[in-house]
Parts: structure tokens; C-alpha cells; sequence
């Protein structure tokens, strides 16, 4: 079963509270997202750890429920 993009942006904002999250359907298909994630907690941590941040925020959802996603991260300007 797909997930909906509206649960991606729920999960991310309940793992990553200041979270700003933007996502688009790749394919048109529910199983193929591309998302921006920013967010000041991301700040000292390199890319990877962002990253992990952000699959720990999905629940081990990624591989099963959510096919694929194409994860951009971000500190906000200023930060």
C-alpha cells in the first residue's frame, strides 16, 4: 500500500517538530517522492545524520510502505 504524501508530512513534522516539509509525487504514482526537509535541528549534524533524522522520523516506513524517496535537507537561512 502507497503512502500519501499529506502522512509523509505528518510523520516528519511529528519526528522533526520545526520541520518545514515540501513534497511532490515523482510519478503521479504514490510510491515515488521527492522531499525538502528543513529545519534548525539539522545544524552541526552532517548530511548523513540529517538524513538518518529524517528516516527515524518515517517509522521504518521507507523500503516497505514508502517505495522511494529522493531526501533534500536544509538548514533554514540564517541558521
Amino acid at each position: 500500500m502507497a503512502m500519501e504524501a499529506a502522512t509523509i508530512e505528518k510523520l516528519i513534522k511529528e519526528g522533526i517538530p520545526d520541520a518545514i516539509v515540501e513534497i511532490a509525487d515523482l510519478r503521479g504514482d504514490g510510491d515515488h517522492y521527492a522531499a525538502l526537509v528543513t529545519s534548525a535541528a539539522f545544524k552541526g549534524k552532517s548530511r548523513v545524520q540529517q538524513h538518518q533524522m529524517v528516516y527515524a522520523a518515517l517509522q521504518g516506513r521507507m523500503g516497505g510502505e514508502l517505495h522511494a524517496l529522493a531526501l533534500t535537507t536544509a538548514l533554514p537561512e540564517g541558521a
